[in-house]
């Protein structure tokens, strides 16, 4: 980084520290997206059977406003509750991941088609041998696309943990943006941009693994 910027001070954030904030950011991202995975994938599954219909509105007017509220306001507000840490910022990235996830697991269980689900009933299946032999099976493709989504979206938000003292790649961009010193922030953004595109490339091939009828 020195041969591009020969004018910046030495950085701090040498390759091995560099590597360590990869990982912090990959465990906050990993720990958000688990999240947003086990919380808002069964309240889809839940909104979209008959007894928690009525609750529809209610999740999908939720996540919304979770995508909508900024991440530095929701850390904001955790912080008098979790206090500096990586906790506040895993809550903030949680609610700012949700939609994509819930969106796509709603319009995959809702438009399911209907001669498939009926077949199914009609060979005795039970309501949970129907959700887990055909309904996810069927909608596994479209809930994989949103978890993708929202993975990424993580990824790249996740750069305003270290404003909390989350730590992760947000770390020398914060830094650098103090000291107007435009090495470190570079490091920080080309590292998030590539751990981005490697996060994508790896949900595309795990969809294909998962998903081998689409091939």
């Amino acid at each position: 980084m020195s041969s591009l910027f020969p004018s910046a001070r030495s950085s701090i954030f040498e390759r091995e520290t560099l590597l360590n904030l990869a990982l912090q950011h990959l465990t906050i991202t990993a720990s958000a997206g688990a999240l947003v995975i086990l919380i808002g994938l069964p309240l889809a599954i839940f909104v979209t059977r008959p007894v928690g219909s009525g609750f529809r509105p209610l999740l999908e007017n939720i996540v919304a406003v979770g995508q909508t509220f900024p991440p530095v306001a929701v850390l904001a507000l955790a912080l008098p509750f979790f206090g500096f840490g990586s906790t506040g910022a895993v809550l903030a990235l949680f609610l700012y991941g949700l939609l994509p996830v819930v969106r796509n697991s709603l319009e995959a269980f809702t438009y399911l088609p209907a001669d498939v689900l009926d077949a199914a009933r009609g060979m005795g299946y039970s309501r949970w041998q129907l959700l887990w032999h055909v309904e996810l099976p069927l909608a596994l493709p479209v809930i994989l696309a949103g978890v993708r989504t929202s993975l990424v979206l993580i990824l790249a938000t996740a750069t305003v943990a270290p404003l909390v003292g989350g730590g992760g790649l947000g770390v020398p961009i914060i830094a650098g943006l103090a000291v107007s010193n435009l090495a470190f922030v570079a490091q920080g953004a080309i590292a998030v941009a590539l751990l981005a595109l490697l996060l994508d490339w790896t949900m595309g091939r795990l969809e294909k693994v998962l998903t081998p009828w689409r091939s």
